[in-house]
């Protein structure tokens, strides 16, 4: 049963005027973080103007004013975001009206493929994943609408083989029952876009939907059929971008980051969701996406010329959605935190080439900004994604520069007013940690969901050591995007390679040789403030300079599998689904979650 959906979704193929709900909303939040970064220049300005304002403060000012849009973004998107979570009836149709349409999975008609992008990774963990996620589709009683395929680009022989011999099993397991078709491409042109897109060339046209997963995703067949009940209700509806959670995790790395993932995602999501309306996002993996006009519109062409920013696209997924709705078809996010989990990388070490990976691939972005057709609002959404790494370098310049200038005043005084300084270092942590303050809010005025967080002293002591750690991994990121982006002219890049999934140890000297240009410029900083501006000493260690100076240990530390394991069974960064596990993820068996059921709530 094909092409069911293509009659009623070529309705959608024009492009449709925006609305005028949509339009104000999005010019009242132009209007309030154009405000807000116009007030917290100002107040720089008047902090800077202690001892007369010169070109040192002109240069921090500039810098300074690069950083303000992601933050001012992000706490309006976090403010929005919480008045919606708390005062809306039901949050997810207020911001995605059509997840109020959609159909049953008795009704679904649409034949839907499930994509699992797979590459150079041993497949044990990504079997364990799709089996389970077979089994639950099974067990709702829809295997007859959906097909599975691995789309490999695994380059590794012995991987490979371990691949074809896995899959090949899982396939003649699920014979007659739910198909699985394995692939490999030899070369992954165009990495996962091109893997994408030789699929859409060999089997698109016998399907309507598809699931995007990656390696590390894992959806539960009651998420995959809401999310293809509301595509299939809704025939403008291009893409459907689900939540991602973190999976429980017993590494300590994963466990932290992801616990303030969980606590910033969702405000900040529902809130940029109120305004970016039909022009959102797609993160590349747990979406639903409309074949036919995917296929036809979202082709991603090649950058022609040299230079390491050129040719294939390393991080497709906002420009997809871009010409997604460029072709008439709507791009949406629902902010549910059951719609889907993903694994995140268990060390410092690998955290940062995927990051350095996102940030090259996002600098490419820059060529499609003027690409015509695209809505306002798109135009902004590749801008705002480039925002996230090229405000790394500014925030290192402020870092040098101020550092430089406090060691030639004569007094902390003298550098910056200590009246304006402070309400200015206020604003910025506010800003800074908004998305985070929503939901902690959230919680605690919640009984119920303060004990799905292990209780509320668990909760609160989970949450002080992921503000520590974000403050200190924060600056540790901000110097390897600018190294990278510092290298990009010299030919330094970051390929597409498979990343190590598994609870592994850093070893002290691994971690100094991948780390050292952090230290050495966060222990310098520091040497010349010891000697010169003692006072100044702890704001610049809290703020900026302390996570680089303590960045190898804070990499072996949080590697180390038996702290990761510590962590999981004292509760902190306990996750909801640790306390009370949803029986598909007690099928993964996994180890966090053995780990929280030997401690109580408290």
């Amino acid at each position: 049963m094909t092409h069911t959906l293509d009659e009623r979704a070529n309705l959608a193929s024009a492009q449709t005027p925006v609305d005028r709900t949509v339009f104000v909303r999005r010019l009242v939040f132009a209007a309030l973080a154009a405000a807000s970064i116009g007030a917290l220049l100002v107040l720089a300005g008047f902090a800077l103007s202690a001892g007369g304002f010169d070109l040192v403060d002109f240069v921090l000012l500039l810098l300074f004013a690069m950083t303000t849009p992601w933050l001012v973004i992000g706490f309006w998107n976090a403010a929005i975001g919480f008045v919606i979570m708390r005062f809306a009836r039901d949050p997810s149709t207020y911001v995605v009206p059509q997840a109020g349409r959609a159909i049953p999975p008795s009704a679904i008609v649409a034949s839907t493929a499930i994509l699992m992008c797979v590459r150079n990774e041993p497949p044990d963990r990504t079997m364990r994943n799709l089996a389970a996620m077979m089994a639950d589709i099974e067990a709702a009683g829809c295997a007859d609408r959906f097909h599975v395929y691995v789309l490999s680009d695994t380059s590794m022989p012995d991987i490979a083989s371990a691949e074809a011999a896995a899959f090949g099993d899982l396939a003649r397991q699920w014979a007659g029952r739910l198909p699985l078709t394995y692939r490999r491409r030899e070369v992954n042109t165009g990495y996962k876009a091109g893997n994408i897109r030789d699929f859409l060339e060999r089997w698109g046209d016998d399907h309507d939907l598809m699931v995007t997963l990656d390696a590390d995703s894992y959806m539960t067949a009651a998420a995959i059929l809401r999310m293809v009940g509301i595509v299939q209700a809704n025939p403008r509806l291009g893409i459907l971008q689900g939540l991602v959670v973190g999976l429980p995790s017993t590494s300590a790395f994963a466990r932290i980051f992801q616990f303030g993932m969980r606590l910033g995602m969702r405000s900040w999501t529902i809130g940029s969701a109120w305004w970016q309306a039909d022009c959102g996002p797609y993160w590349g993996h747990n979406a639903v996406i409309r074949i036919a006009p995917f296929k036809q519109h979202c082709a991603i062409p090649v950058l022609p010329g040299k230079g390491i920013l050129r040719g294939h696209v390393l991080s497709h997924d906002q420009i997809e959605a871009a010409l997604m709705r460029r072709a008439g078809y709507d791009v949406r996010v629902l902010a549910e935190e059951d719609l889907g989990w993903e694994e995140n990388p268990p060390t410092l070490i690998e955290f940062i080439r995927r990051d350095q990976r996102w940030c090259q691939g996002t600098l490419q972005y820059i060529f499609f900004v003027g690409m015509p057709g695209l809505p306002i609002a798109s135009r902004f959404q590749l801008l705002f994604a480039m925002l996230m790494f090229t405000g790394s370098p500014a925030w290192i310049g402020l870092l040098l520069v101020s550092t430089a200038a406090l060691a030639a005043a004569p007094s902390t005084a003298a550098f910056i007013d200590p009246d304006y300084g402070a309400a200015l270092l206020a604003m910025i942590l506010v800003m800074w940690f908004a998305p985070k303050i929503a939901t902690v809010v959230d919680v605690l005025s919640r009984p119920g969901l303060r004990q799905r967080f292990g209780g509320t002293l668990r909760f609160l002591t989970s949450v002080a050591v992921e503000t520590t750690f974000f403050l200190l991994l924060s600056p540790i990121m901000w110097v390897g995007h600018t190294l990278l982006l510092a290298g990009l002219p010299f030919g330094r890049a970051i390929g597409w390679i498979g990343q190590m999934r598994d609870d592994h140890s850093i070893a002290w000297s691994t971690a100094l040789r991948q780390l050292w240009p952090q230290s050495v410029l966060g222990a310098a900083c520091l040497a010349v403030l010891a000697v010169t501006q003692l006072a100044a000493l702890p704001y610049v260690f809290i703020l900026l300079a302390g996570g680089l100076v303590l960045s190898v240990p804070i990499c072996v530390v949080t590697a180390s599998p038996s702290v990761g394991l510590a962590l999981a069974r004292l509760g902190i960064g306990r996750l909801p689904e640790e306390t009370d596990p949803p029986a598909e993820l007690t099928h993964l068996q996994l180890p966090a979650l053995k780990a929280a059921q030997s401690t109580a709530s408290d």
